[in-house]
């Protein structure tokens, strides 16, 4: 009798363990099914936040104003401008906000607000048209925009010269062009916009676009000058900042005369309006 024990004890211990054995990996797999849940759900939450909420749309407003007279231009490219801006915090309204309120809430809370702005803007732009020339009618319907679930998006359309930087506007809006006062100094331009004449409706969007890119040349170079501060020798602003800006803003203003030139008289004299300065 006392030989047997052993030998049950030993096939006892072997049972226990061996079911031991088996609850054991039943934890591991069932742990392993576990720990994929959150992969899954991951996957769900990233398909969510790349889903494309759609774009907005906004009908043209530069290719339908008249011949914008030359005390009116300055005015008319910062609402231009400013229509552009409208357009940029609407869309990153309708990004921000995906799924939330009802069926209702892009109308309501962003196209709606949307086409308020907008309606005030163009009359700010038909008001100052008017104040030397004929004020435009007709504009209302420019206002509205509209949301598609799919497609190009067409942020653009107001200027043709894509989504403007809201720091642009009124950048050179009169007297001189100005990027802001920061610890390496000022980069000051001339103004462009105020010393065009009469612009020919049909050149209005180029001119516009392209006076929308003088503002970002402004940028760039302002931004250069912050981030290169303390860099090469006493000539380095002139040659590696205000030189090339001064060839950029060379050919733009070309583009602009040009462009007036097509359907209208071509204004000259515009050069010195090219070369920058630098304050401290």
């Amino acid at each position: 009798m006392s030989r047997a024990l052993p030998k049950y004890n030993k096939r006892r211990v072997a049972f226990i363990g061996g079911a031991a054995a088996v609850a054991l990996s039943g934890a591991v797999i069932a742990g392993s099914a576990l720990a994929g849940t959150p992969g899954t759900s991951d996957g769900a939450t990233n398909a969510r936040t790349l889903a494309s909420p759609g774009t907005i749309t906004c009908p043209d407003v530069a290719s339908k104003l008249p011949a914008v007279p030359a005390s009116a231009q300055a005015e008319v490219t910062r609402n231009l401008t400013l229509l552009q801006t409208q357009i940029q915090e609407a869309d990153n309204r309708l990004r921000t906000t995906v799924g939330q309120g009802g069926p209702n809430f892009v109308n309501n809370a962003i196209l709606g607000p949307l086409k308020d702005k907008r309606v005030s803007t163009i009359d700010r732009i038909a008001t100052a048209i008017g104040r030397k020339g004929t004020k435009p009618t007709g504009l209302d319907p420019l206002a509205a925009c509209t949301l598609n679930a799919g497609g190009v998006n067409s942020r653009g359309t107001n200027t043709g010269a894509g989504a403007a930087p809201s720091a642009a506007a009124g950048r050179q809006s009169g007297g001189s062009a100005t990027s802001g006062t920061t610890d390496a100094g000022t980069i000051t331009c001339p103004d462009v916009a105020s010393k065009l004449p009469a612009v020919p409706a049909s050149a209005q969007a180029e001119v516009t676009r392209n006076l929308t890119l003088l503002q970002t040349q402004i940028q760039e170079a302002d931004n250069r000058l912050r981030t290169t501060v303390g860099q090469g020798g006493p000539n380095f602003v002139n040659n590696a900042i205000l030189g090339p800006l001064k060839d950029k803003r060379v050919s733009t203003i070309d583009r602009i005369a040009t462009a007036i030139g097509r359907k209208g008289t071509k204004p000259t004299g515009l050069d010195p309006l090219a070369a920058c300065t630098l304050t401290k």
